[in-house]
């Protein structure tokens, strides 16, 4: 891959500041959730996200079935549920499957604490901005019962190919990612602070091999990575190298003039669809049309977004000088058109070689 024409500035985005409002980074969020799954027929072949799903499978081969997917930076939810369901219709033995319901119950915010009761809410009912501060008072987690016999086996002990995936977040969204795991027995979620630079013990107990699973930890970084800096991208990729067997890291953007370009094509894709996507919501299209504060954020940090992401070989850079062994890990990266003409996932998945 030729080498980036202009060098990685780690500036800042408007929908990660502080006194950027709840509300409008709602919007804000929901529009790079659509980023990620509309699909327009001639334009596009399929979504980001079914590309993702396809590109785990392609790349990870048979092992694909063998790992739990946790998305450390999963936001309001983002891609990752139309992962899951792009991922696991593949997975699937059959249509005939159909899983049985997933029980609920409550978990430590603390990784030592016992069972305890908790309440089923957001820590907080605003959205959060990743340059808030996490919530250190978090009392519990909910999550759903997602495994049996060591999560290989679902449907009153039936042999099923299918995978689990976890949302996670520094700023939990716990009311978003309970109604997405309603949609489905696959996926899951915690609803405690989880720092991607330091997984809580509890979480690697109930989710890897430390734990007794079959199935080793994978996580998921989709449009998230390039808002680390340098110190912080070297602990997260420390502490994934030291307690997972793989990640993936997805970006819709990268730095070239192509990259730069696609951002207002996808503004103005915004202008073309919102009415489609939003006629519900009289106040979400004024904030579209009337006064554009939705457009010019998102085509504004997609430009900056554009200027933050790396490279895979300035993340190889960073995963082999981030103060761990990672001699058994391989790095295979690419890039996948979802816009005709110029819109390209870029995508870097690293694996534990076989042993």
């Amino acid at each position: 891959m030729a080498k980036p024409w202009i060098p990685r500035m780690h500036l800042w985005e408007i929908d990660d500041q502080p006194w950027f409002p709840s509300f409008l980074r709602g919007y804000v969020q929901t529009g790079l959730t659509h980023a990620w799954t509309v699909h327009i027929p001639v334009l596009q072949a399929s979504s980001p996200a079914t590309i993702v799903a396809e590109l785990l499978r392609r790349v990870l081969g048979a092992s694909v079935s063998k790992h739990t997917y946790i998305d450390f930076c999963a936001g309001a939810g983002g891609p990752t549920p139309f992962i899951e369901r792009a991922l696991n219709s593949q997975l699937a033995p059959s249509a005939r499957d159909t899983p049985a319901a997933t029980p609920t119950r409550t978990v430590p915010a603390t990784a030592s604490a016992a069972v305890v009761n908790g309440e089923r809410r957001a820590a907080d009912d605003s959205t959060p901005s990743y340059a808030a501060v996490a919530d250190p008072d978090a009392k519990s987690a909910v999550v759903r019962d997602a495994e049996v016999n060591g999560g290989d086996q679902k449907n009153g002990g039936s042999c099923d190919n299918r995978v689990d995936f976890v949302l996670t977040d520094l700023h939990p969204h716990v009311e978003s990612w309970e109604a997405a795991s309603k949609k489905s027995d696959w996926l899951t979620y915690v609803s405690h602070p989880v720092d991607a630079a330091n997984a809580p013990e509890d979480l690697l107990q109930r989710y890897g091999r430390k734990g007794g699973s079959k199935k080793g930890i994978f996580r998921l970084f989709n449009l998230a990575f390039h808002h680390f800096d340098d110190d912080l991208a070297r602990a997260i990729l420390k502490n994934t190298v030291e307690t997972s067997e793989g990640f993936g890291i997805f970006e819709l953007q990268d730095r070239s003039f192509i990259g730069l370009l696609t951002c207002f094509v996808f503004g103005f894709f915004i202008f073309l669809i919102a009415p489609l996507l939003y006629w519900w919501s009289p106040v979400r299209l004024f904030w579209v049309y009337i006064i554009p504060v939705v457009p010019f954020v998102l085509v504004f940090d997609g430009l900056i977004s554009c200027l933050r992401t790396r490279t895979a070989t300035e993340v190889e850079t960073l995963l082999r000088t981030c103060g761990t062994d990672t001699d058994g890990w391989e790095v295979h990266s690419g890039r996948e058109r979802f816009l005709w003409p110029v819109g390209f996932l870029h995508w870097i998945i690293c694996t534990k070689k076989a042993t």
